[in-house]
């Protein structure tokens, strides 16, 4: 008596051979879909563009199935007011020199007002003051920079420091920054440009705090920083 053959192993392919999906997308073996990833039927029938299914996320696909192939649209952009309408047409019909003219302004100002002021004979509760030095007795952060401003505009920069030693240690990199914006904008100056780091401005930020504490402790030598 003869037993029935036994099921026939399916030839493996030979080595380097690329296995190539059936015509009509059948099932692979293993169960694994041709053209797919998992079990039969589960996974996309074909390779679209890129290297993605048609119901993939890549080029040539639109998203898995029953997924909106366009993202929902986003809340319009709101209206500008009037004012804001008004700004922004000012400045695009301005000449390039315009900003920066502007800006050289106001910084003339404020040179100008520290001379025709001149902070340095100013009783303490003249007004404009600090109210926090009015209230206090304590210099604030800002305390004494209108009058090293003075000093430095008379070229006295020793007492200009000892008014506020941190503005006239800044100020050199703060013009130097605002001539080669100011260039760049009216005549398209191509000034080597400042790189401040992160790391730097904190650094400058700390020690601006670390400054307006120490000149407010009543202790010599801090006393001598006391405006």
């Amino acid at each position: 008596m003869t037993s029935a053959p036994g099921p026939v192993d399916q030839p493996h392919p030979a080595p380097g051979a690329v296995h190539t999906a059936s015509a009509d997308g059948g099932t692979g073996p293993g169960g694994f879909d041709s053209g797919g990833f998992g079990p039969a039927g589960s996974g996309p029938a074909a390779a679209g563009p890129g290297g993605f299914g048609p119901g993939g996320f890549g080029p040539g696909g639109s998203g898995p199935e029953g997924w909106p192939t366009t993202p929902p649209g986003g809340y319009p952009a709101p209206e500008p007011d009037r004012l804001t309408r008004f700004v922004l047409r000012l400045y695009e019909r301005s000449p390039r020199w315009a900003v920066p003219l502007a800006a050289v302004g106001c910084v003339a100002i404020g040179m100008s007002y520290a001379l025709l002021s001149n902070p340095t004979y100013a009783d303490p509760d003249a007004a404009p003051t600090c109210l926090l030095k009015l209230t206090t007795g304590l210099d604030c952060p800002g305390c004494g920079g209108t009058r090293a401003l003075w000093y430095v505009l008379h070229a006295d920069l020793p007492a200009a420091a000892r008014h506020h030693f941190l503005f006239v240690f800044a100020l050199p990199f703060l013009a130097y920054l605002f001539v080669a914006w100011a260039g760049n904008q009216a005549f398209g100056w191509r000034l080597p440009e400042l790189r401040i780091s992160s790391k730097v401005i904190g650094g400058f930020l700390a020690a601006w705090l670390a400054f307006s504490v120490l000149r407010n402790l009543p202790w010599a030598p801090f006393t001598s920083l006391y405006v």
